[in-house]
């Protein structure tokens, strides 16, 4: 599978692997591409920004690596640690043989000790990856920082081994649900995309492509009441992710309407929060009918 040679190839190709983007996101991924360059997708939660890697390293026949940033995420978790168990079963056995080798020794910091962790993984893999680093915004400025010559350069320096390198990045997509404010230095070296939730007349269309089988009416149904709740004061207002879970619920459970105890009963599809759910038990009628 080669690389679109245009951006209505690539956003035909996606809708083929299930994702319907925008003429914008499309066109950035297809400059991100073309150039090399790692892009940054920021937005709400659960309206796409992972699932469009997944199917990008589908539709191109790459391996998926997926890093997941979180709180206290260091580089060894990240990049690479040796194999500290193989290793003292290595010394002990060149200890019961008695054997005093210095190159032996060496070897104990060899490739075969070495445990690759996803962004070493990715620089070896080169452009048949997509590398997937989720969430940045999660992981503290440090690890942001480290990141910054990665990007740049995508070349990894193990110092028992030496420098190892790309001879074509991969294509590297970073997600941020926007917790805090990423770094102008790691946003330069990234081309950029807000993505926003979908107009309603989209989000039916997503759904009907992601839902199989479902009735158009029922999921016009679920968005507008999906919309409806993202206009009330909610902790956490729900994504796409959420409005495809709600659908499929639904269809699960055999409903084809959408009445305030259908939705009650099945707000946990859609509503994560405690105090969100007492925000919508609050307004029950005004999200199954509107205003």
């Amino acid at each position: 599978m080669g690389r679109p040679g245009t951006i209505g190839e690539l956003t035909e190709r996606l809708r083929e692997g299930g994702y319907l983007a925008d003429r914008g996101l499309s066109t950035a991924a297809f400059v991100a591409l073309s150039l090399d360059r790692p892009i940054l997708l920021e937005g709400e939660v659960g309206v796409g920004k992972t699932e469009i890697a997944k199917v990008l390293a589908a539709i191109l026949g790459r391996r998926l690596i997926r890093l997941q940033c979180y709180e206290g995420i260091d580089t060894n978790q990240a990049l690479y640690e040796w194999d500290y168990a193989r290793q003292m079963l290595q010394i002990r056995a060149l200890s019961e043989r008695r054997l005093d080798d210095d190159h032996a020794v060496e070897k104990l910091y060899g490739p075969a000790f070495l445990l690759e962790r996803p962004l070493l993984e990715a620089v070896r893999a080169g452009d048949r990856a997509v590398l997937l680093i989720d969430e940045i915004d999660r992981a503290d400025d440090e690890f942001e920082a480290f990141l910054l010559e990665l990007l740049s350069d995508f070349q990894i320096t193990v110092p028992e081994i030496g420098t190892i390198a790309a001879e074509r990045p991969p294509l590297v997509v970073l997600t941020s649900n926007r917790t805090r404010e990423l770094h102008d230095a790691l946003k330069r070296r990234c081309l950029y995309h807000w993505v926003g939730y979908p107009s309603a007349e989209r989000e039916v269309e997503i759904v009907l492509v992601r839902v199989p089988g479902i009735s158009a009416t029922l999921a016009r149904k679920v968005v507008a009441a999906v919309n409806r709740l993202r206009e009330l004061d909610l902790a956490k207002p729900p994504g796409v992710a959420e409005t495809i879970d709600w659908v499929r619920t639904l269809d699960v459970l055999g409903e084809s309407e959408l009445d305030p105890g259908t939705v009650e009963d099945t707000l946990g599809a859609v509503v994560k929060e405690r105090d969100d759910l007492e925000v919508v038990h609050d307004n029950l009628e005004r999200v199954t009918f509107g205003a």
